[in-house]
């Protein structure tokens, strides 16, 4: 059972409880009728990107849904989430590719999204032997990936938000939603 597609969401959401804050958070993403089960990080070989809206007209409700998800929530008024899914895939489609998460407090979108980039690019980069400075900058080591002519695509998604100012849960979240034919 190996998914031969994905798409990637994000979603916020707000609630006085904190389950309900994810409820609202995956409507928000339009996955809230799967039943979502999390795996770990390996981006599947020959598997194609979908976009979001291709993605969710071949989700059923209660279908079993495969997915790498991040997420984080806060209660505390204006206080800074993010959650982000990093994306690195080698150039030989036949060979598989990684996907991170990565949740942080007090980061910008910006950031968490790159920092997750980066963790999927060097996980990809150590498993294909490219050789690299982990002191360099997040910039140079993708040129440094890039020009090694084996890993041909990263990107990420991340979703911030600022905690609710009177003091509900916030819940932020972003996801690799798989479909398995």
């Amino acid at each position: 059972m190996t998914p031969k597609k994905v798409f990637f969401t994000k979603g916020v959401g707000v609630h006085k409880d904190k389950l309900s804050s994810f409820e609202v958070a995956l409507r928000n993403a339009g996955i809230e009728k799967c039943n979502l089960v999390y795996v770990s990080s390996i981006f599947p070989p020959e598997c194609k990107i979908l976009s979001k809206s291709a993605g969710l007209k071949l989700l059923r409700p209660g279908q079993i849904t495969y997915c790498v998800m991040s997420r984080n929530e806060t209660s505390e008024p204006n206080r800074l989430i993010s959650a982000a899914v990093g994306f690195a895939m080698p150039k030989r489609l036949s060979k598989y590719g990684y996907l991170s998460e990565h949740h942080a407090f007090g980061e910008k979108a910006a950031i968490s999204g790159e920092y997750a980039e980066d963790l999927a690019a060097t996980m990809l980069a150590t498993t294909l032997g490219i050789p690299f400075d982990p002191d360099q900058a997040w910039d140079e080591r993708k040129q440094v990936y890039k020009a090694s002519g084996h890993i041909f695509k990263t990107q990420n998604i991340c979703q911030s938000a600022e905690g609710n100012k009177d003091g509900l849960w916030t819940t932020v979240l972003a996801t690799a939603v798989f479909i398995i034919d």
